[in-house]
């Protein structure tokens, strides 16, 4: 059927046409069915919607950036025609039964995912049975090989390739700022590709962007990573394992992330940049994703065993997780907090502990002896900042980059201790939802400083920490929010008090009897 085209300003995670109802009967096609659109030489499968209303009969609406990529010009006459289902979909039904897929088979599912032929309710199901059957290892080995294939992948004149990735949840992990230039300070090249946050205050992208461009190119990163030995970049302004990115808007509302994919998409995009050797961070605890040491471990073999099949050496580090790294939750204030450290600043000491132990790991497996020494030695004689200095003028920031000069939020709010003890507990997920309410991550001034960690003593009406918004409304949604949640958990030393019983009172508590029933009169 020929149709005139029409661009509809709006979004969908599949890629979406409208057709006027008498065009869809007679096209044989009902909602959620699907069409081929032809334009000169490219070929699209879309989702169909139908309406009497939104499109005339004879057009044909297609929404959002896939209108852009068929290329017509408005009002152009296209060619729709109607198409089956994907075989994808029953290979996705036979992971829903629990069993184990081919490697055509899950070639055949990615391939659909990165193209979108798939529709929401589809891709909700294979996300829904990765979840509850998982993959074994050769099943995720193919599930990672088959998400490089369907995108780009960057070859460097240099070798070998380092990388670092921390699979998340923990709240302040801004220690990537600090490990790529110690790294590429020591010679190395780490093209380090990060990603936003989905669920967190800040992803180390939304950290960066603060006072830098992450939107690189493939080739832009090559050129900055050969230049200086590293890049900050958002992984997301490259085309490396695209299905993973359409997969990511399904598990985000579901609340899940399936272990398989998990491992598939990191390491799918290790693979893309062409990495040799990988570090892993991996926190545990209450409130991450990993939270007993058993799980931990577990994720850790996982790791060393799919980089072995894909020929990338892997090593893990299984971290604390059980409070936030440092003292700054969301983008300025995460940026302030490590640019503060590459200065010379000797605090927070978790977050120097930490980047000094995962960029040592990076150091050893490049053959420099005494890893976590040597970090430690490039963080303190200011090597490491002249590096990320070179890595933000590349990526067009400013190279005289002070933590005082990144601005953070101007509205402020103080929560204090109830009463005088120590720190019993943090929850992080609950100062997660607090940042993420004063407007971190898009936001970049909002989020949450703190002032007291686990163990330490604070007293009534002392500060535990502070909430900074970049506008007021904002700040009292949070302020509200902090009134329902309690992030922080104060106790005395004295846990309980037993009131003092004599030695009668015990004995006429434990000996007298129980009055009995009175008679029937």
């Amino acid at each position: 059927m020929q149709l005139k085209a029409k661009y509809i300003d709006m979004e969908t995670a599949e890629h979406t046409c409208v057709l006027h109802d008498e065009d869809a009967r007679e096209l044989g096609v009902r909602e959620q069915d699907r069409v081929r659109i032809k334009h000169e030489r490219n070929s699209m499968v879309f989702i169909v919607q139908t309406t009497d209303t939104v499109v005339n009969k004879g057009e044909v609406g297609i929404l959002g950036r896939a209108y852009k990529l068929l290329g017509p010009d408005p009002d152009e006459v296209i060619e729709v025609v109607g198409t089956s289902r994907p075989a994808s979909v029953d290979f996705i039904k036979k992971k829903m039964a629990g069993k184990e897929l081919t490697t055509a088979e899950i070639r055949a599912i990615v391939n659909d995912i990165a193209e979108r032929t798939l529709s929401n309710v589809e891709l909700t199901a294979y996300v829904t049975s990765l979840e509850i059957n998982g993959m074994n290892i050769r099943e995720t080995a193919d599930l990672t090989e088959a998400m490089v294939e369907t995108g780009e992948t960057i070859q460097f004149d240099r070798s070998p390739v380092f990388d670092f990735h921390s699979i998340g949840g923990s709240p302040g992990n801004k220690i990537t700022l600090i490990v790529v230039p110690i790294v590429a300070a020591a010679g190395l090249l780490i093209p380090k590709t990060s990603s936003r946050a989905i669920s967190s205050a800040a992803g180390t992208a939304d950290i960066v962007e603060v006072f830098a461009n992450v939107d690189l190119d493939s080739n832009k990163l090559r050129s900055i990573a050969e230049s200086v030995g590293g890049t900050l970049a958002w992984g997301g302004s490259m085309n490396l394992a695209p299905a993973d990115d359409v997969i990511i808007r399904v598990e985000h509302p579901l609340g899940i992330d399936p272990h398989a994919q998990l491992l598939a998409s990191v390491m799918s995009k290790k693979k893309a940049v062409g990495a040799d050797f990988l570090v892993i961070d991996i926190p545990v605890g209450e409130g991450t994703k990993v939270p007993t040491m058993e799980k931990a471990q577990a994720f850790a073999k996982d790791f060393v065993e799919l980089g072995d099949k894909l020929g990338i050496h892997v090593e893990a580090a299984i971290t604390y997780g059980d409070q936030p790294v440092g003292r700054a939750i969301g983008p300025a204030l995460e940026a302030r907090e490590a640019i503060s450290i590459l200065e010379g600043n000797q605090h927070p000491s978790s977050v120097i502990e930490k980047a000094a132990g995962m960029a040592g790991m990076l150091l050893d497996m490049g053959g420099i002896k005494g890893g976590e020494g040597k970090a430690r030695e490039i963080l303190a004689s200011g090597e490491a900042l002249k590096k990320f200095r070179e890595i933000v003028a590349a990526q067009g920031g400013d190279p005289n980059i002070k933590s005082e000069d990144i601005p953070v939020g101007k509205y402020t709010y103080d929560i204090v201790s109830r009463e005088t003890g120590y720190v019993n507990a943090i929850k992080n997920k609950q100062l997660v939802q607090l940042a993420r309410a004063a407007g971190a991550p898009k936001d970049k001034g909002a989020g949450i400083l703190l002032h007291m960690k686990r163990g330490n003593r604070v007293c009534e009406g002392q500060p535990l920490f502070t909430i900074y918004a970049d506008n007021k409304a904002k700040l009292d949604q949070a302020i509200e929010l902090s009134r329902k949640f309690e992030p922080m958990t104060v106790e005395g030393m004295i846990l309980q008090k037993l009131p003092y019983i004599s030695k009668t009172e015990v004995i006429e508590r434990t000996f007298c009897p129980v009055p009995s029933e009175p008679e029937a009169k």
